[in-house]
């Protein structure tokens, strides 16, 4: 027995460029395939098109079509690429029955995007029907480009239907919200905290990155783009890069994934104890200006405190910015490091230099004076017959 032909097999006997059709569209097509449920249509395009096979058996239940005959159909939707014909005749009233089985039913329909109207968007469902959605409704997400959706073809949802079908008002966040929730099941048997995945950023704002990994968004806050500060996340990525980066938390319930990035980079502090021993002098640039003190940066991801003490020089100050600017460049000492907590104590490289000065100042003015030479023993005999 021949094996029945799939979806793609069918698809793959039609020319390239698929159709698009308008709700009651009528079009002359010829059955190419047949199947217990299905009667396939031959569109011309590489595009799926199927009546149901109960439309063609007459009153005993037989068929009244066989393969390769050719009928007339119209179109009544589409959905995931699959459209859908019947072969009654779709008059005005037909269509607007079917629209009010579709919001009924809650049945997806296929419409275009004409224009941007007040509030958002004027749909077209047929030739004879139009509605409206919302710039709500239209995406999950907010939409900055109204550009990307005019004149696209969408499967909607009919949330108002009245006055006979003078006010038809649809929606496409319930089938976009749908896939989504299909796809978090689908990921949630495969997706654990800390593993890495691959995925490409689809918007960037001050607080972070939104990335999409496997049809579903994460966010990549700023503070996980790198181990150093980010002055513009804007600046470090951009839409369509593609990125590798760690599972940090996975909260399924409020739909939030949260990557980081710096994760999968070498971490610095793994090697201050070579790089920053105490007591050696370094180069920094002030990063933050505290009331205890100033935060300075040694490289990307290092930071240490320069305490408020350091900065006085004998004067007392209320607050570092009295000292020092931010982005400042400083030479400083490194104190103490403390690596279970990833401090650093930091000191003025200057500061050392003035109390080794004074020490030495001070050390010379206590030294008591060396006495005067006695001279040679001559000398001291001369001394003692003048005294006579």
């Amino acid at each position: 027995m021949e094996k029945e032909k799939s979806f793609a097999e069918l698809l793959d006997e039609t020319s390239l460029t698929p159709r698009r059709y308008s709700v009651g569209e009528k079009i002359d097509t010829i059955v190419v395939k047949i199947t217990s449920e299905w009667i396939f249509l031959d569109l011309g395009a590489k595009s799926e098109g199927y009546l149901d096979k109960k439309e063609l058996l007459d009153d005993e239940g037989n068929l009244t079509v066989k393969e390769g005959d050719s009928i007339t159909a119209y179109f009544l939707s589409s959905k995931h690429g699959e459209k859908l014909f019947t072969t009654k005749l779709l008059t005005l009233k037909s269509v607007d029955d079917y629209l009010f089985n579709a919001y009924k039913k809650q049945i997806p329909l296929e419409a275009t995007v004409e224009k941007e109207i007040k509030g958002g968007f004027a749909i077209k469902i047929s030739a004879n029907a139009a509605g409206f959605c919302p710039y709500s409704q239209m995406d999950t997400k907010k939409i900055d480009d109204v550009a990307l959706y005019i004149g696209k073809k969408f499967d909607f949802m009919i949330i108002e239907y009245a006055e006979n079908g003078r006010t038809i008002v649809l929606s496409r966040r319930p089938l976009l919200e749908k896939i989504e929730q299909e796809k978090i099941e689908a990921l949630k048997g495969s997706l654990q905290k800390g593993m890495l995945v691959h995925g490409v950023v689809k918007a960037v704002r001050d607080f972070g990155a939104f990335v999409d990994i496997g049809g579903i968004q994460a966010l990549l806050p700023v503070s996980e783009m790198t181990w150093g500060r980010v002055q513009d996340a804007k600046a470090l990525y951009f839409p369509g890069d593609k990125i590798e980066a760690k599972i940090i938390n996975l909260d399924w319930e409020n739909k939030r994934i949260t990557l980081s990035f710096k994760d999968t980079l070498p971490d610095p502090w793994n090697e201050i104890g070579n790089k920053y021993p105490e007591g050696s002098i370094h180069k920094g640039q002030v990063s933050r200006l505290t009331d205890f003190g100033a935060f300075v940066t040694l490289e990307a991801g290092i930071d240490g405190l320069l305490h408020i003490s350091k900065l006085a020089h004998g004067k007392k100050l209320k607050h570092s910015r009295d000292a020092l600017s931010v982005d400042a460049q400083v030479e400083v000492r490194v104190e103490k490091v403390d690596l279970p907590n990833k401090r650093i104590s930091l000191d003025l490289a200057a500061n050392e230099k003035e109390t080794s000065a004074g020490e030495t100042e001070a050390l010379s003015g206590y030294m008591a004076k060396a006495p005067e030479m006695m001279g040679t023993l001559g000398d001291v005999f001369k001394k003692s017959r003048k005294k006579r």
